[in-house]
């Protein structure tokens, strides 16, 4: 036991002698082999999997939001909302829901199913009549029938005009 104890000392002073070594001389200096490529696209998928409000759930359960060191990376990641990184965002709700955990309330939401379940369905009711609300905007509207033109006499609406036969 008393071999086993000295065996430990002697490593911890290796280690430690180690450490401060190469806090004043660093031996071999870091290289980014793919010129922070690697990084760019951890990142990327990152911010886009905040897109999703079962993942943020997953993240508020497991109290990843308590950890201050977190919250500085969330808000470090701001950056992703400026134009030349913005291209790269497939899913544009993750910088929506990047933006709402900056506040601590969210945060602290974010951990209840129940607001899971609103968030995710919120998100549905978007995509969902995404497409017609910007039709909406974007075509003009019809211009209104003269009054008097009539419809079409092959129009199905016209009751004047019966397709079949009478007795």
């Amino acid at each position: 036991m008393a071999r086993s104890f000295d065996n430990a000392k002697v490593f911890s002073a290796t280690v430690l002698e180690g450490f401060s070594n190469t806090l004043t001389r660093p031996k071999n200096v870091y290289k980014d082999l793919d010129d922070g490529r690697r990084r760019f696209l951890l990142e990327l998928e990152f911010v886009q999997c905040l897109a999703n409000p079962a993942y943020i759930h997953y993240l508020a359960q497991n109290r990843y939001f308590e950890d201050e060191a977190f919250i500085e990376y969330l808000k470090y990641l701001q950056y992703w909302q400026r134009p030349e990184y913005i291209k790269f965002i497939m899913y544009p709700h993750c910088l929506y829901f990047l933006e709402l955990l900056q506040n601590a309330n969210f945060r602290k939401a974010t951990a209840h199913p129940t607001n899971k379940e609103l968030v995710h369905r919120q998100q549905f009711y978007f995509w969902k009549n995404h497409r017609n609300n910007r039709l909406k905007h974007i075509l003009p509207k019809p211009l209104p029938m003269p009054y008097g033109s009539g419809l079409a006499k092959n129009d199905t609406r016209n009751p004047t005009v019966s397709k079949r036969k009478r007795k």
